[in-house]
């Protein structure tokens, strides 16, 4: 059985990686309270039906795909999140910043406008033109 490392105090720029991904995963977590609350929103009415439901056959495929995007959402954003506490295990492993696919360095700015970024621009930027 492998044992986790415990938690370490960062400080200097590993404190601002960290303060970083945790404000993004706030953010993130309050949006999925949203998205998650408007997807399984079952307020019903005195006649049993939903609120704020159609009862006509086009408007219940505009709800039903509306109702559909919101699962979606909620699916991303808790992708997000799992990223986000992978990238605080690599912070805590002395792993982080690390490039996934080439091994190099991911900048600064990239980690200061996406803290959970997996790979560096370069190779980020290849994989968007493979379709990857």
């Amino acid at each position: 059985m492998t044992k986790k490392k415990e938690p370490l105090e960062f400080t200097g720029r590993k404190k601002q990686y960290y303060d970083a991904l945790i404000n993004v995963k706030e953010q993130v977590s309050s949006q999925m309270k949203f998205h998650s609350d408007e997807a399984l929103k079952s307020d019903k009415d005195s006649a049993g039906q939903r609120a704020g439901m159609a009862t006509h056959m086009a408007d219940l495929g505009s709800d039903n795909s509306l109702h559909d995007m919101e699962l979606k959402l909620l699916t991303e954003e808790a992708d997000v999140v799992q990223m986000i506490d992978e990238a605080i295990q690599r912070l805590n492993d002395d792993e982080y910043g690390i490039c996934l696919d080439c091994g190099e360095k991911i900048s600064h700015e990239r980690l200061v406008a996406k803290p959970h970024a997996l790979y560096c621009i370069t190779c980020k930027s290849r994989m968007e033109k493979e379709g990857r």
